[in-house]
């Protein structure tokens, strides 16, 4: 048994511009098919126990919100755009679980101060436009003494590359965001933390990704379904001779990270302990 808000977000128009991106494509097939171990992998490192309040900010279709149910987590699960939510909210109806989705910007969640006992992100928080806030609003609804887990992009892995590659052919960021594979660096997440954790570790680890063949195919995947790259061919869509430099440059970073069929995508281990 599952459980959707039916309130929908009043949100300014950088908010309502974030999640009509999110919203292109298809983000559960990135989800499902390419990064559903990482999942599992923030579970485990969070060390849910059945009966932990867990809530999964920035959920997107429930990547680690279903395996933190399984594991037996009270688990609320969150996210800017609703469309997202739904999947999810099937997803763990098909599978039994009670989840209890929410419609909520990671700026202002919907949780009293203090109200989880484990807080969640996976590729999730990274990529709101400002930053501390964001911190601010995970420290806040973290109990004291409970624990804050995060698996980001790292500027210098994978992710973070395609992201500086799209950039050009992206439209500007709005005015004072920050990167989202900042989120990555570890003094950074440290500088936004700071004295409210009372303790934080950090490890970079890989993804061992396996379901690309060549670097075009790669392309063609994130061109269909995922929505900053769609939102970045869309900026040039009246420009062919961009788009033919962008799918080259895509094509070519997959090249270069394809060994023997598998591409190795870093990401920072985040867990720390409210202060």
């Amino acid at each position: 048994m599952t459980d959707t808000t039916t309130t929908a977000l009043t949100l300014d128009p950088i908010k309502t511009k974030h999640r009509a991106m999110w919203a292109l494509g298809n983000y559960d097939n990135v989800a499902t098919e390419v990064i559903q171990s990482l999942g599992p992998r923030i579970v485990e490192a969070a060390g849910i126990a059945p009966g932990d309040r867990v809530l999964d900010v920035a959920a997107g279709s429930g990547n680690a919100s279903l395996p933190a149910a399984l594991a037996g987590g009270q688990v609320w699960a969150t996210d800017i755009t609703p469309e997202l939510l739904e999947t999810g909210r099937q997803r763990a109806e098909a599978e039994g679980l009670e989840i209890t989705w929410r419609e909520a910007d990671a700026e202002h969640l919907p949780c009293e101060n203090g109200e989880h006992d484990v807080v969640l992100s996976l590729v999730g928080v990274m990529f709101a436009p400002f930053h501390q806030p964001v911190a601010d609003e995970l420290l806040r609804v973290t109990r004291s003494g409970g624990t804050i887990a995060l698996v980001n992009w790292t500027p210098e892995g994978f992710i973070g590359q395609m992201f500086a590659a799209m950039k050009p052919y992206a439209a500007a960021p709005p005015p004072g965001a920050s990167p989202g594979p900042l989120w990555g660096n570890e003094t950074h997440v440290r500088e936004l933390f700071g004295s409210g954790v009372s303790s934080l570790t950090a490890t970079r680890e890989e993804l061992d990704v396996d379901r690309f063949t060549t670097g075009a195919e790669f392309r063609d995947f994130f061109k269909a379904y995922y929505g900053p790259t769609i939102a970045a061919y869309r900026n040039i869509a009246d420009d062919p001779g961009r788009v033919a430099e962008l799918d080259q440059v895509l094509t070519d970073l997959g090249d270069r990270y394809l060994q023997d069929g598998h591409m190795p995508w870093e990401y920072l281990l985040v867990t720390a302990t409210r202060a």
